[in-house]
């Protein structure tokens, strides 16, 4: 009886040593504001949680002492150290970090945790286990409502992304609130952007109109990215990385670190090569960055140039129905330098003071200057195309002279821009104001480099066509976030955005622009955040958005109108510490919209043209769930309706309204998960698959132009080694993409030959993506 005694006191003692402790804490800033999203980490276990909507957290520990540290994007980093041996109670306050430029990005584009703005956020770490050479867009595919493609199949080159829906003239980018879309065309061209991830310090993904203060308006999303940030020490990386298709990356890094408290140098050097999945889609990409700081305690100055060139070989047009099926990997292109060239480079300049407690300004200047040209072959072409050049002696087809030859079609541009904006923040009242210009000005121009035969009075290299073209954007803005109750909080934001575009001359096919066009644009924001308890939120929002048309929508139609939208947001959020949950439904109700018909140019962008009515129509659910502390799952999921309204059909003059029909490339169902694994500190595996519904080519809704759903998988890991010498570290990462090995198509086009309610004819095309493939790398860090 004794020992049985002896035993039940002995294990009680060690359930009662072993039990779990609780620790409560907030994080709050030098104002005593809440700080939601805040990482928590303890530093014995590298396990952690994230503060609630009132900057409060809770950790069960067992018995013994802790380090914890509490980081914050713009704050420094703050550690303590506790002896637990009772339920405990400890409060952070986080000051503003000088050196980061996340101030700059928080006060001009981007939102914080609490906005009543659907967004988005991905960390340096968060990209570093997927960065392996692939391009931005892929590498944001599994954020939700996101879709991503490329031409070459393997995400390496010319990549996409779609976001609800839009395409990429409609997502607003932004580095370091720097517009980065181009001017003209409107589009983001990331093979312009080799590596770019490599310099990324964070981005965040806003869904919707959000907060697009700079540069042309979005109608699908904003995306925002900031650049490195000052490192306090010295280092450096090196990074290698292969894979299928020939695929390579080869990265250099380095930072000097803090000199003298004040200064650092850092800078990165790439290379990244890929021969792609469909045969001859090339890609060679050549970039840098350079960035040179200074900071103390009130100031931040910045000085960045960031570009690179980039040859990819055209696989612009995919492939047909039966040469798809015939092989799925050919390449129609068989001139051997089918190959678009480009050089671009960007000059950054950032000024960062605070001027006392409450007021702080920033000043943001950029110049990028951008120059190349695709080469193509012409065979059998109409040589009243090419302004004499072409000797009218050729050989003819069809009847008329014809020759085969060789183009260049040039873009030399320039871009310059200036942001300014002031920062005024006591107790619960930030108001910032600020403006923005930019200055656009660009030549397109093709030359005849070959042909069977010149004209007599023809040289080489004469230009055959010549267009040019400038625009001026300036918008000025100004955005309050109050408290009107204690768990009410508003955010109101208005901008004025006043556009001139000019171009004159002649397109490539020697037709006639001249455009001259003026926009004043009123954008007004409305939001408001309900908190209702530390772990549930609820936001309601409407923005108001307009855009104008881009120089290929001038070329296709002269009566092209400008689009708005009004966008409705609607949600909830849920934070816990095993559970965070994003819900929302949103509505977006288009006038004019630009919508994309499922054809292409003769450069491989899509057609659009005005449709008077339409809308989408969505719910998305993000979800993270911490089973334990080892597993947890990331789940999104988009629902959604995307319509046209009495949908006008023009062909050949003769106009029919055939109904509410899709809109194209508007998949009804969205959804990615993630299972993710991490057994110790150093080891993570990700399961993550990816499913995009069935969607229309073109916004007739005829089966011929329906696109098939398709269902993919990847396999990631990330394992780091640390060292005592030489290196701090050596990191592996690796991916599988595909790994069932499916073929499938996520992109083509279409053109309706004929349509009529009862018969339609089409000729569709296809971009094969890649099927099982893998990319593996190493890091050393020292």
């Amino acid at each position: 009886m004794k020992k049985i005694t002896f035993f039940l006191f002995l294990f009680a003692g060690i359930f009662a040593n072993a039990q779990s402790l609780t620790l409560k804490g907030k994080v709050v800033d030098e104002h005593h504001e809440s700080l939601p999203g805040a990482t928590i980490l303890v530093k014995e276990n590298n396990k952690g949680t994230s503060t609630d909507f009132d900057g409060k957290f809770q950790l069960n520990l067992l018995k013994g002492d802790y380090t914890i540290q509490v980081s914050y994007i713009g704050y420094n980093t703050v550690s303590k150290e506790i002896s637990l041996d009772k339920n405990n109670k400890i409060e952070f306050t986080l000051t503003p970090n000088a050196t980061v430029l996340e101030e700059v990005l928080v006060s001009a584009v981007r939102v914080k945790a609490d906005a009543p703005v659907t967004h988005s956020n991905l960390s340096k770490k968060e990209i570093a286990k997927r960065n392996l050479g692939q391009d931005i867009p892929v590498l944001l595919k599994y954020l939700p409502s996101v879709i991503s493609s490329s031409d070459a199949g393997a995400g390496v080159g010319y990549t996409y992304i779609r976001v609800r829906g839009s395409d990429a003239t409609r997502v607003n980018v932004t580095v370091n609130g720097i517009p980065y879309n181009d001017a003209e065309s409107q589009g983001s061209f990331w093979v312009n952007m080799g590596d770019f991830a490599s310099s990324t310090q964070s981005l965040q993904l806003q869904r919707g109109v959000g907060t697009s203060t700079n540069g042309s308006g979005a109608f699908g999303a904003s995306l925002n990215i900031l650049t490195d940030a000052i490192s306090e020490e010295a280092g450096g990386e090196i990074s290698n990385s292969f894979g299928s298709y020939g695929t390579r990356k080869h990265t250099v890094k380095f930072t000097t670190g803090k000199v003298n408290d004040h200064f650092e140098f850092a800078g990165r050097l790439s290379n990244i090569y890929s021969d792609g999945y469909v045969d001859r889609a090339s890609t060679d990409l050549k970039s840098y960055f350079l960035q040179g700081s200074y900071a103390d305690e009130n100031t931040l100055i910045k000085a960045l140039a960031f570009g690179g060139s980039e040859k990819t070989y055209q696989a612009w047009y995919g492939l047909e129905a039966d040469q798809l099926k015939e092989d799925r990997r050919q390449n129609p292109y068989t001139y051997d330098n089918e190959t678009d060239n480009y050089w671009q480079d960007h000059y950054q300049l950032h000024w960062n003071e605070k001027l006392n407690e409450n007021w702080s300004t920033t000043i943001g200047l950029n110049y990028t200057r951008g120059k190349g040209y695709f080469e193509q072959f012409k065979g059998e072409s109409a040589i009243s195309k090419y302004n004499g050049i072409v000797s009218e002696t050729a050989t003819t087809w069809d009847g008329k002279p014809a020759t085969d030859l060789i183009v260049r079609r040039w873009l030399d541009n320039h871009f310059y821009v200036a942001n300014g904006n002031a920062t005024y923040k006591k107790n619960k009242l930030e108001v910032v104001s600020g403006f923005s210009y930019s200055y656009y000005k660009g030549d397109h121009f093709g030359e005849v480099i070959w042909a069977k035969e010149f004209a007599a009075t023809a040289n080489i290299r004469d230009r055959y066509y010549f267009s040019d073209a400038s625009k001026k954007d300036f918008s000025v803005f100004s955005k309050a976030t109050f408290n009107i109750l204690e768990n009410l909080k508003a955010f109101v934001d208005i901008q004025g955005r006043f556009v001139n575009y000019k171009t004159g001359g002649l397109t490539s096919d020697r037709n006639v622009l001249n455009v001259g066009e003026k926009f004043n644009f009123f954008n007004p924001k409305l939001g408001f955040t309900h908190t209702i308890n530390s772990n549930n939120s609820l936001y309601l929002s409407f923005a108001k958005a307009n855009k104008e048309p881009n120089r290929n929508d001038y070329k296709n139609g002269e009566n092209v109108k400008h689009e708005s939208l009004d966008d409705y947001e609607l949600g909830w959020r849920l934070k816990s510490n095993t559970v965070q949950l994003n819900t929302n439904i949103y509505y977006m109700s288009y006038d004019n919209q630009l919508i994309q018909t499922g054809g292409l140019n003769d450069v491989g962008d899509y057609l659009r043209e005005n449709t008077k009515d339409s809308y989408r129509l969505g719910l998305e659910i993000d979800g993270n769930v911490k089973i334990s502390d080892q597993f947890s799952i990331n789940q999104n999921i988009t629902l959604s309706k995307n319509k046209i309204k009495n949908f006008i059909l023009d062909r050949d003059g003769t106009e029919t309204n055939i109904g509410t029909t899709n809109i194209a490339f508007s998949p009804s169902l969205i959804t990615s998960n993630a299972l993710v694994y991490q057994p110790t500190n150093n080891f993570q595996l990700s399961f993550l698959t990816k499913y995009v519904g069935e969607q229309y080519l073109s916004n007739t809704n005829t089966e011929a132009s329906k696109l098939e759903s398709y269902f993919t998988s990847d396999l990631n890991f990330i394992y780091e080694i640390k060292t005592s010498s030489i290196f701090k570290s050596i990191v592996f990462t690796g991916v599988v993409n595909n790994i069932f090995n499916k073929e499938y198509v996520d992109r083509g086009y279409t053109y309706l030959n004929n349509w009529s309610k009862s018969t339609s004819f089409e000729v569709q095309g296809y971009f094969p993506q890649a099927t099982r493939n893998f990319l593996v790398g190493v890091t050393l860090k020292f």
